[in-house]
């Protein structure tokens, strides 16, 4: 099934704003939708395509790329090879999985210059450094990140195309729901089991059986592991990845390498943890030293924490440890019965849709006394202000952290923001906000 994704319109204003005089770099974790979004997009936007699988092409299609002297033979080349007719300033070539085949993105600079046709290049693992050590990175190429399915996608794909619409209006009118907010949060309960991947997604639509979407799930888990253990043979990446889970669930306020992998050398632990995040699968949220409008400019290499960009695959990654979660796992998280601290599953929901949303993840702590500290899950720069989130997976509306954190920086305060499982009220000078209206702060 082909689903509907925000990221198609971001392809329409790049070939009507550019017109050929840049290449766009779809990038993103493997089995998120890169392959289907763009060849959808170029059935319905360019009169002809050639997509090449850099994972099937032939020796004889990736040795035309390393020499570029003639551009009229590689043309007539890709379209023998692949029957298929171009047309100047019409058709659209897709360099699939383009980490294969380095010398194919290398020579973006000079195929954009030649200008007779559109380029879109997609690829996972894009940035390692085996990928792009012997070539020069073409400055014409824009870079999109293609994540999971946001919650919006995910109810399209389910047939409705109002609810968020309807969330957005809410939200703007300071509204509670009322009697639909039960419902909505057992929406947003399915999206975190689901989660966003399109084929777990897809199994959902065809089968309704949690059990088949948590196989599917877990397929693409181990696709991620033989990833992994492709770039670092040691298993080291593989063990990172795995251990996020109860790496949050400690709540020590950081993730700690040594505690997963033991002792490794600095370089090598960095190396690690590049490619950690180089591989789209996780997303990392960094400590802000100094809470202010310009997080960037203070954030902490040293500190961070790791989340799944996919929350469906968080949830099975939790219970990796059964041969598959059961049924029973799933029906009690979708009616909020389960007997277990869902707080770091939350979180991980959270964090996933902010960065779909488009904003960088960060955090910070600072003492409460000598053993503890406070904690703001995360924090967004909205205009001169920052607005501070605290997460909580229950309905309670305390939020220390926050009232301690607004009262050490009073004049950098804008919103300050509880979500939680309860229905919108407004606490003091904090708004408390059910979780399903992250994506739209």
């Amino acid at each position: 099934m082909i689903f509907k994704r925000k990221l198609y319109d971001r392809l329409l204003e790049w070939k009507n704003e550019q017109n050929g005089q840049t290449a766009i770099l779809i990038e993103g974790a493997r089995r998120v939708g890169k392959s289907t979004l763009v060849e959808n997009f170029a059935k319905s936007e360019y009169k002809s395509f050639i997509l090449i699988d850099f994972n099937k092409a032939s020796k004889a299609t990736i040795a035309l790329f390393d020499d570029l002297s003639n551009l009229d033979y590689l043309f007539v080349s890709l379209q023998n090879t692949y029957n298929v007719q171009l047309f100047e300033r019409k058709s659209l070539i897709v360099f699939d999985e383009v980490q294969k085949c380095p010398q194919a993105r290398q020579a973006i600079k000079y195929l954009v210059a030649d200008g007779r046709y559109d380029y879109i290049e997609t690829g996972s693992l894009i940035s390692i450094r085996k990928n792009t050590q012997n070539i020069t990175i073409p400055s014409e190429e824009e870079r999109v990140t293609m994540y999971p399915m946001d919650h919006e996608e995910f109810r399209w794909a389910l047939g409705d195309n109002t609810s968020v619409q309807l969330l957005r209006m809410a939200l703007k009118k300071k509204i509670p729901l009322g009697a639909a907010h039960r419902q909505k949060m057992r929406e947003i309960r399915l999206y975190m089991l689901v989660g966003g991947m399109p084929q777990a997604v897809n199994t959902y639509l065809e089968t309704k059986n949690f059990k088949r979407v948590d196989d599917m799930k877990r397929n693409i888990l181990r696709l991620y592991e033989e990833d992994f253990i492709k770039i670092d043979p040691t298993g080291n990446l593989g063990q990172l990845f795995t251990s996020i889970p109860s790496q949050l669930n400690r709540s020590a306020g950081r993730f700690v390498p040594f505690n997963t992998i033991g002792s490794v050398s600095e370089d090598k632990q960095t190396e690690l943890l590049q490619a950690l995040s180089e591989s789209k699968t996780t997303l990392f949220c960094h400590h802000c030293s100094d809470p202010n409008v310009g997080m960037s400019l203070t954030k902490d290499l040293s500190r961070y924490k790791i989340f799944l960009a996919d929350t469906g695959l968080f949830v099975t990654l939790c219970f990796w440890d059964k041969t598959y979660t059961e049924n029973i796992i799933y029906k009690q998280l979708l009616s909020d019965k389960l007997e277990a601290n869902l707080g770091y599953v939350y979180e991980n929901l959270v964090a996933q849709m902010l960065a779909s949303s488009g904003n960088q993840l960060f955090y910070y702590t600072f003492p409460k006394d000598e053993k503890h500290n406070y904690e703001i899950d995360f924090l967004l720069s909205r205009g001169k202000k920052i607005v501070p989130i605290e997460v909580k997976s229950s309905g309670y509306k305390t939020h220390k952290s926050l009232d301690v954190f607004c009262e050490k920086f009073p004049s950098r305060i804008g919103d300050r923001i509880l979500l939680y499982t309860k229905d919108y009220q407004q606490d003091g000078p904090t708004t408390c906000l059910p979780v399903y209206y992250t994506s739209l702060l």
